[in-house]
C-alpha cells in the first residue's frame, strides 16, 4: 500500500522560502517513478505545480516539468535512499498561497500529461503554505 505524507508548510512572509517533503512508503523511487506537486487554493481548481519523473535509457535521467508561474522560484527534486519528494519553493508569492499536495503514479513515461492530477494514483493529504504580503 503506498502512503505519501507531506510536510514542510507554513506561513511565511512575501519573498521567503519553504521546503515541502513528501515522504513515500510503499512507491519505488527509481526506474520510471513519476512523483509531483499539485496545490489549491481556496475557490480555485487543483493545479500541477512540478513534477519529476526518473527515465531515459537507463532509467537514470531525471526530467522535471514546472508550471509557468513558479518556473525560476521553485526546484522540485527526490531523494532515493530517503524516499522522499522535496519542493524547493523560494520567492515565494501571496498568490502562491494553497494546499500543497504530494501524488505519485503519474505516467508522463507513457506519454501522460505532467500536469493532470486524474492520471496519478496516490495521493498525499496535503500541506498548507501561507504567504503572506
Amino acid at each position: 500500500q503506498v502512503q505519501l505524507v507531506e510536510s514542510g508548510g507554513g506561513s511565511v512572509q512575501a519573498g521567503g522560502s519553504l521546503r515541502l517533503s513528501c515522504e513515500a512508503s510503499g512507491y519505488t523511487f527509481s526506474n520510471g517513478a513519476c512523483m509531483g506537486w499539485f496545490r489549491q487554493a481556496p475557490g480555485k481548481e487543483r493545479e500541477g505545480v512540478a513534477t519529476i519523473y526518473t527515465g531515459g535509457r537507463f532509467l537514470t535521467t531525471y526530467y522535471t516539468y514546472y508550471a509557468d508561474d513558479v518556473k525560476g522560484r521553485f526546484t522540485i527534486s527526490q531523494d532515493n535512499a530517503k524516499s522522499t519528494l522535496y519542493l524547493q519553493m523560494n520567492s515565494l508569492k501571496p498568490e502562491d498561497t494553497a494546499m500543497y499536495y504530494c501524488a505519485a503514479g503519474c505516467r508522463v513515461g507513457y506519454g501522460g500529461s505532467w500536469s493532470r492530477g486524474d492520471e496519478y494514483n496516490y495521493w498525499g493529504q496535503g500541506t498548507q503554505v501561507t504567504v503572506s504580503s
